[in-house]
């Protein structure tokens, strides 16, 4: 068949590996790129293909052991690309058409049918449309963020009815592995609770690091963790925080926008006030401008940041500032956008959230960064390609004329 002789032929993809051992720098970037979007693509192609199997065998469960056989997959993961093939090729026409055009690749579809797989058809295509300008150039966990918020975005009570089955569904699992290793894993905990847990042994693995620990953070948070678990008091103990971001019209059950945890993303409005009106919340004010959502400024110019410099900095980030990385900002280190030897200030117009891998790569040769006055950071990779992050707002802008919502 023509189109199997096309997707096999190896003369082309001989020529091909051929001119790649020539390329320098910037165009080896490229080139990669380049086919990542023909993988993404292919992997359209794929995903009809696997339709229409599914079509065929009037959505028999058989499908599924035979894609995982043909594709040599498990099953498990066998099963979510015969779901995502369907939802893609019905409900997500938008996403897929994204795949044709190389800027949506198959982890990140998959990761979109996930996220709407429980809405309804004409629920799912609202979404889809949402996602439309939302997708392209963002990695799958940036993809699973925007697509469970349009999710709840388009059917807000089929969200929290959701969201609730879930956290009913919380157990605690045991792996045994092999020589003497074991996993346990709390699965489908709440959000804010699993949150919290993880930044308190974070933190207090993070005050054993000293100059004579040999162990490394991951073995100190492991450690850590078993220790709090079997009644010890770990390292050095802290009440835990999590940053949850919610429209104040929304906490006063006026309206029932989406609110969004630091670290994880969006939660529904209903989920949102019961963790806000928690026996331990602690309320904080925020001031906001308006009209763009974003914190307001504020500052000292001194090398070492005060306590509510860094606060601030950390509740206007969220997360780390790296496009593509969530790390909760109370888990990065503050740094200086402009590097404090070169003139750099110690204020919040100059300082960002970043986890400490990309503190690293920010020194490595050919990295430079720029801090935007609107909060926009700009990374400039050694190629010279450009990646903008800007702190999310914490509500939608509004117009200067806008009326706020009645009590």
């Amino acid at each position: 068949m023509a189109l199997l002789e096309k997707l096999t032929d190896p003369g082309l993809l001989e020529s091909v590996n051929a001119a790649v051992d020539s390329l320098d720098d910037n165009d080896s970037v490229a080139v990669a790129q380049a086919a990542s979007a023909g993988i993404a693509r292919l992997e359209a192609v794929r995903f009809r293909a696997l339709a229409q199997l599914n079509r065929h065998r009037g959505g028999a469960r058989s499908v599924t052991q035979e894609v995982a056989f043909a594709l040599s997959l498990v099953d498990n993961h066998a099963g979510a690309m015969v779901a995502a093939a369907e939802a893609l090729t019905t409900r997500l026409p938008r996403t897929l058409g994204l795949m044709d055009q190389g800027k949506v690749d198959g982890f990140g579809a998959m990761k979109v049918a996930a996220a709407t797989a429980w809405l309804s058809d004409e629920n799912a295509l609202a979404a889809d449309a949402l996602l439309e300008d939302r997708l392209p150039d963002k990695n799958s966990g940036q993809i699973r963020k925007a697509a469970s918020h349009a999710a709840l975005t388009v059917d807000r009570e089929g969200a929290a009815n959701r969201t609730e089955r879930h956290r009913e569904g919380r157990r605690l699992a045991v792996r045994h592995g092999e020589t003497g290793v074991a996993s346990i894993e709390v699965e489908d905990g709440p959000v804010e609770k699993v949150t919290a847990a993880y930044t308190r042994i974070d933190r207090e693995a993070r005050a054993l690091k000293t100059g004579d620990e040999t162990r490394t953070l991951d073995q100190l948070r492991a450690d850590v963790a078993l220790d709090l678990l079997l009644g010890g008091q770990g390292g050095k103990s802290e009440r835990a925080e999590v940053f949850l971001y919610m429209d104040l019209f929304t906490y006063l059950g006026v309206n029932d926008d989406p609110a969004e945890l630091a670290g994880h993303g969006h939660l529904p409005a209903t989920l949102a006030r019961e963790i806000a009106t928690g026996a331990d919340t602690v309320l904080r004010r925020i001031i906001t401008d308006p009209l763009s959502g974003q914190v307001l400024d504020l500052g000292r110019d001194r090398y070492r940041p005060s306590a509510g410099q860094g606060e601030f900095v950390r509740v206007r980030d969220r997360e780390c500032r790296r496009p593509g990385c969530h790390r909760p900002a109370q888990a990065c280190d503050l740094d200086h956008s402009v590097p404090w030897e070169v003139g750099g200030h110690t204020d919040a117009a100059d300082l960002i959230d970043l986890c400490r891998r990309d503190h690293r790569l920010k020194d490595e040769p050919g990295w430079t960064y720029h801090l935007a006055s609107d909060g926009t950071l700009t990374i400039t990779t050694p190629t010279g390609q450009s990646h903008d992050s800007t702190p999310p707002p914490l509500h939608q802008p509004r117009p200067a004329t806008e009326e706020p919502p009645p009590f």
